[in-house]
């Protein structure tokens, strides 16, 4: 009869460990790394983003029905797994479980995969697409491909808050509302509600009822003219490119700026040529 030694029980557990920490770097590289690989990865997760938004816009005006409700858990599964691999990768977990965007991602993925509690709370799921747009290395990966993209940065990233915004106003008063108040039927009238408040215009066709509704009306003014005024000031500055001063470090130049403003080094700043 033999028995395993304490060495040989422990080069097995060695072996797995060595293998997820692989595993967990395989993966850090395609959520974190600098490589065409990550980079293509990360535009897909950014266009699983905006398919989603489109999935629950799109199905508000259908009948609930098993394909549905299938393609519910399938978006629902995709969250899920992305998720954990989130937490799996994150430096400081604890950190990235008390993120906005994670609590988001957490009502996304119990709607998709519960919809009984409500398909509105995967409006939330809109909230990932920011942070996508918000981390270093895409930032860096659409200003590098993109002449276009460099030249209105500013101006997208307020269309971006202000779009998210309303979406994620217009899922909160769908959810809220659509079972009491007739009024609001489908996602349409919530946007239509969402963006008359936003604007102040108020015709008053549709409002929301009780101390709830009130509450989000007063929300969706006051923080929706405060987006929209910011895409108002990116629309009409002059335009900038962002380019670090290797003396000063100011990062706003005019495209044409062959010194600093600030301190008056020469700048090299790369162009294109010609203005698109």
């Amino acid at each position: 009869m033999t028995t395993d030694t304490p060495a040989a029980t422990e080069r097995p557990k060695s072996r797995r460990l060595a293998g997820a920490r692989r595993l967990i770097a395989r993966l850090r590289d395609y959520y974190e790394a600098d490589t065409p690989e990550a980079h293509r990865f990360r535009y897909g997760l950014l266009a699983f983003d905006l398919a989603t938004v489109l999935f629950i816009v799109v199905t508000s005006f259908l009948p609930r029905s098993d394909v549905v409700e299938q393609f519910d858990v399938l978006f629902g599964l995709v969250i899920l797994v992305d998720f954990v691999v989130r937490l799996a990768i994150a430096r400081r977990p604890l950190r990235e479980l008390l993120h906005p965007a994670t609590w988001a991602d957490i009502a996304a993925i119990v709607s998709f995969l519960a919809p009984l509690v409500g398909e509105g709370a995967g409006f939330l799921r809109v909230l990932r697409t920011v942070r996508l747009l918000h981390t270093y290395q895409l930032l860096v990966r659409l200003r590098a491909d993109s002449a276009w993209f460099r030249r209105h940065e500013d101006v997208i990233l307020a269309t971006v808050h202000l779009s998210v915004f309303i979406f994620v106003m217009t899922g909160l008063v769908y959810e809220t509302q659509h079972a009491r108040n007739p009024a609001i039927a489908n996602y349409a009238d919530a946007l239509y509600f969402t963006v008359t408040a936003l604007t102040t215009t108020g015709f008053g066709d549709i409002t929301l009822a009780g101390t709830t509704g009130r509450l989000i009306s007063v929300v969706i003014m006051i923080l929706g003219v405060t987006l929209f005024l910011n895409l108002a000031r990116a629309l009409l500055q002059p335009t900038k490119v962002r380019f670090t001063c290797p003396n000063c470090g100011l990062m706003r130049h005019d495209p044409d700026a062959v010194h600093c403003k600030a301190c008056g080094v020469v700048l090299n700043i790369p162009d294109e040529g010609g203005r698109f």
